[in-house]
């Protein structure tokens, strides 16, 4: 191979990047040892700097946390579950006449007051989940914006890799057919040879694009399965159990004016079981969430493989 077919065959990786090289204390010596370097290190920078957002990305995973909600509604739950709305039915007149009426309904009382507790507590948590959240996500989306920026260098590197691959193999069998001494034959071997470096090069890139894209999708899914599971609790708050207040605070409110509620009870009954059941779905939520970046976690983490024997 002549000097005139090396520049040719450089020319060929330039306008696609693929000198994005390990930088060497030894540079190559000859344009065929460029070309092999070449071959060999194709989309290396890229490769290392999706490494480097990789290990941003599962940093910010494993920083998000979901227990504090989790238990904070469980312990709201549990207190739910110990409303005793037979302490404020109506009482006959022996339990009026002996206070136990009002004794009963200060039972009530506290009761609900500890519920009030509770859920104000379940609050505090979703709040600081909340605005944890929103600090995290500006940084997260534009670190998973760089890490495909980079997935899509990679792949145009690989088209244009392929496309040299099979402008070097025309040439290759053209120069096998034409002949010619052995000076020029041990030539075409060494630039099939060269040819075999490239293949091996673009399968270690493709392998670590593929898992790379993968990762990206997971990462997708688990903003959008995020932001769902913040909504389903921000609801519950909002819904289940502004409704609680409002209608389980009416009926405690009446009881503690005459000792027992004479209206209210079956619809605050009601509520009451809403709201249990929008808690035990947000705790229900709160795992799966959790379990769902503890997997994201660990397939990030497995990430660093492929782009550890791409780069």
């Amino acid at each position: 191979m002549s000097d005139t077919d090396d520049d040719r065959t450089a020319s060929l990786m330039t306008p696609a990047k693929l000198a994005q090289l390990k930088v060497r204390p030894n540079a190559p010596s000859s344009p065929a040892a460029w070309l092999d370097q070449m071959a060999a290190d194709a989309g290396s920078g890229h490769v290392r700097r999706l490494a480097d957002l990789r290990g941003q990305l599962e940093s910010q995973v494993r920083e998000r946390n979901y227990e504090g909600v989790r238990s904070a509604a469980g312990e709201l739950a549990a207190a739910l579950s110990e409303l005793d709305f037979s302490l404020v039915q109506p009482k006959g007149w022996l339990a009026r006449a002996t206070g136990k009426g009002k004794e009963a309904a200060a039972g009530f009382m506290s009761q609900h007051q500890r519920i009030g507790r509770a859920g104000d507590d379940l609050a505090d948590e979703v709040r600081a989940l909340v605005r944890k959240h929103q600090g995290q996500a500006a940084l997260a989306e534009r670190t998973l914006v760089e890490f495909e920026v980079e997935v899509r260098a990679i792949e145009k590197i690989m088209e244009q890799g392929a496309r040299w691959l099979q402008d070097m193999r025309s040439q290759l069998k053209a120069r096998e057919a034409a002949g010619g001494d052995e000076a020029v034959l041990a030539q075409v071997r060494q630039d099939a040879v060269r040819c075999e470096l490239l293949v091996a090069r673009l399968k270690q890139l493709r392998a670590a694009s593929t898992a790379a894209q993968q990762a990206a999708e997971r990462c997708k899914s688990a903003t959008r399965a995020r932001a769902s599971v913040l909504e389903s609790v921000q609801q519950a708050l909002n819904g289940e159990w502004k409704t609680w207040r409002d209608t389980v605070g009416a009926v405690a409110e009446e009881a503690a004016a005459t000792g027992a509620a004479t209206r209210g009870i079956e619809p605050a009954r009601a509520v009451h079981d809403a709201l249990q059941a929008a808690l035990e779905q947000a705790g229900r939520d709160c795992s799966s969430i959790a379990a769902q970046e503890q997997a994201l976690a660990q397939e990030l983490a497995a990430l660093q493989a492929p782009l550890q024997a791409a780069g």
